[in-house]
């Protein structure tokens, strides 16, 4: 019953793809060495441990209100999707708090930019929340494709893999969701959505360069880049959900 379901529901591929990247997901997760000694000096290793703090209190929320308001949208498919995107998003904030112990750091219990985010994401409906989820899994391509490329240290740069990884089914996942959710809407609502889409992907991703400009200079990922890097990803994904 449940398989006829998912070959005529839009998300029933979602529900197929999260379910089976479970496997996948712990067997990746069991082979990253995380009892190894740190190569990076003491001394070098504040910078990045900041950075992951504040990157694993964003990845650390219930998504309750993410659920209840997918569950409004009556498409059970999208909502045990939904479910199943949460759970991948816990498993990133797992990773990074025992990326956090390997470099002997400690997580974060609040960040001023956590919480403007946070608000953001419930100011009004669905739709206001995934415009400003993908914001932040946009940004994260470039963060964490930055640390998969020249993080300083193996298993730095097999966290930040192993999650870059999801988060590009991820934005694929939103894009499908808001399209649906835009298709039926006036050309003025999605104007005034779009242009506040821009402001926030635009503000976030300069609040991140310069809140975690320390990392990504010693990285070399020089922050006008990672800036334009984020922006064109983003033209893109509001590209997608625009086109009808």
């Amino acid at each position: 019953m449940t398989q006829d379901v998912r070959r005529t529901s839009a998300f029933g591929r979602w529900v197929e793809h999260f379910e089976h990247n479970e496997q996948a997901h712990a067997e990746a997760d069991a082979a990253i060495a995380f009892d190894d000694r740190c190569e990076i000096p003491a001394e070098d290793r504040p910078p990045l441990i900041e950075s992951i703090r504040r990157f694993q209190l964003g990845e650390s929320g219930d998504g309750e209100q993410l659920l209840r308001k997918a569950a409004r949208a009556g498409d059970p498919e999208y909502l045990r999707a939904a479910e199943l995107f949460v759970a991948e998003e816990q498993q990133h904030a797992a990773l990074l708090l025992r990326l956090l112990g390997y470099l002997g750091g400690r997580p974060m219990r609040s960040h001023w930019s956590d919480a403007v985010f946070v608000r953001l994401r419930r100011l009004m409906g669905l739709r206001t929340e995934l415009l400003v989820l993908t914001v932040a899994e946009v940004v994260a391509l470039s963060y964490y494709g930055g640390l998969a490329n020249s993080g300083p240290d193996p298993v730095v740069r097999a966290v930040a893999a192993r999650i870059v990884a999801d988060e590009h089914p991820h934005v694929r996942f939103q894009v499908d969701r808001l399209r649906a959710g835009f298709a039926g809407s006036r050309v003025g609502v999605r104007a005034l959505a779009f242009a506040f889409w821009w402001l926030t992907a635009i503000g976030a991703t300069v609040v991140v360069s310069y809140d975690h400009g320390p990392l990504l200079d010693a990285i070399g990922y020089r922050r006008t880049r990672f800036v334009r890097d984020v922006l064109t990803d983003f033209a893109a994904v509001a590209a997608a959900v625009l086109r009808r």
